[in-house]
């Protein structure tokens, strides 16, 4: 191996890197303008796998001169129709729905943890109490409930007083 290569190899992958990353940017760019909003709404758990996929064939595309901007330009709008279409029959049939995204999950109710619900999801009591001080309240007691959002997040709901 010539450790000259490790750091440059020609001006040919470059300029190629460079023509190609901003086209490349330009169609995903494009792409998720035209999808709409929802592609980069809070991300539930298939969103956030879309947008990794977005983000490896982005990256795909910069760096394996074997894959033309034509291609990746295809696997791009492929990965976003694809989601597109889950999200389309998801809002119409919530069955198709059920599978593809997670309900919410009660951690707290009436000042008292779930604690099967909270091993089940992973969530200590100590992440619990962060979102409780975060929301503005003081302790467990004053909160009615705490709920595992789809998307990953914690909301807290004050108690009534």
């Amino acid at each position: 191996m010539n450790w000259a290569d490790m750091f440059f190899q020609n001006w040919q992958g470059i300029v190629r890197t460079l023509a190609v990353g901003v086209l490349a940017y330009a169609c995903l760019v494009l792409f998720l303008r035209i999808s709409g909003k929802r592609t980069l709404a809070k991300l539930n758990a298939f969103d956030l796998v879309v947008t990794v996929a977005l983000g490896s064939t982005l990256s795909a595309i910069l760096l394996q001169e074997s894959i033309s901007l034509a291609e990746g330009a295809t696997a791009l709008a492929l990965l976003i129709v694809l989601q597109f279409l889950v999200t389309f029959v998801s809002v119409r049939w919530p069955r198709f729905a059920k599978m593809v995204r997670s309900d919410p999950s009660l951690l707290v109710r009436n000042g008292e943890y779930c604690h099967a619900v909270m091993r089940r999801e992973r969530i200590t009591s100590d992440e619990v109490l962060s979102a409780i001080r975060s929301s503005g309240a003081n302790d467990l007691g004053s909160v009615a409930a705490v709920v595992l959002e789809s998307d990953g997040t914690i909301s807290v709901i004050p108690s009534p007083s």
